[in-house]
């Protein structure tokens, strides 16, 4: 059971499928549970089955990496377990976000196809990659917009946020993966512009997002909910920078402390919400 859930990264499948219910109920000022509950479907099976098909057709760039973190390569799964869970679980999405509506069954689509196309060729693309691994992170926001029939402006502020920080992560994830990408060619931001680029403009960008956390309390005024846990993010994501900044060779380390902050993150997003709700 860890090996599938180390394949299908729920973790962060959980996270996308909460960020789909915070942007249900910032668009909209009400939750319907039916559709939270199939936005929230929606986003576990779609992410899951990329995951699983990423591992699938990188288990050549894993291992060359080292990256223990993988099951395929700890030997816990076999490759062809990963191809059937990618190929099994999208429909159980795609079905959950048709329940939904027409608009919400082709947005999930959209989103899905273009994971499996970054699988396949667009993460050797180097940064365009890591911009579309940084909208994943924020279409789940979107997706709630999406659902209530209507993204608003403070729906596509969150959305901002979670992209810059997302993105940022994604070009500190290319300087650890430098020996690995140069197997399918990849063209990171570590690898074309060199690895002291790649941590200047992570940190730039996590930074920024960073300055721009305040934003959202346009929307949620003075809420503690909201401003503690948002305050903690920021705390890591500061201590993180500094990290990049001393061109901290840890990265697995760092990215482990970028999820938390993201984590500490969504609750604020989440508890916020929740009190607009009360």
């Amino acid at each position: 059971m860890k090996a599938i859930w180390d394949l299908l990264r729920l973790e962060h499948g959980i996270m996308y499928g909460i960020a789909v219910v915070i942007g249900i109920v910032v668009s909209s000022g009400t939750l319907e549970l039916d559709k939270a509950i199939l936005g929230f479907l929606t986003a576990v099976f779609c992410q899951a089955s990329s995951f699983a098909l990423n591992d699938y057709l990188d288990y050549e760039v894993d291992l060359k990496n080292k990256r223990t973190d993988r099951p395929l390569v700890r030997g816990d799964l076999r490759k062809e377990h990963a191809l059937l869970l990618a190929l099994a679980l999208a429909p159980f999405g795609f079905v959950s976000a048709y329940l939904i509506s027409l608009q919400a069954f082709l947005f999930a689509l959209a989103i899905t196809i273009l994971g499996y196309i970054y699988d396949l060729k667009l993460k050797e693309f180097g940064l365009f990659g890591n911009i579309y691994i940084a909208f994943t992170m924020s279409a789940p926001f979107l997706f709630g917009g999406i659902i209530t029939g209507g993204v608003n402006v403070q729906v596509v502020v969150l959305s901002l946020l979670a992209f810059l920080s997302g993105l940022g992560r994604e070009i500190m994830k290319g300087i650890e993966d430098v020996e690995g990408d140069a197997l399918r060619d990849v063209k990171s931001v570590a690898r074309v512009k060199g690895v002291d680029f790649a941590y200047k403009l992570s940190a730039t960008l996590i930074a920024l997002a960073v300055l721009l956390s305040p934003l959202p309390l346009i929307h949620y005024g003075f809420n503690l909910l909201y401003i503690l846990p948002v305050a903690i993010a920021d705390v890591i994501f500061i201590k993180t920078v500094k990290s990049l900044v001393r061109k901290d060779r840890d990265i697995r380390r760092l990215r482990k402390e970028t999820l938390l902050a993201m984590l500490f993150g969504l609750l604020g997003f989440l508890l916020g919400s929740i009190n607009v709700l009360i």
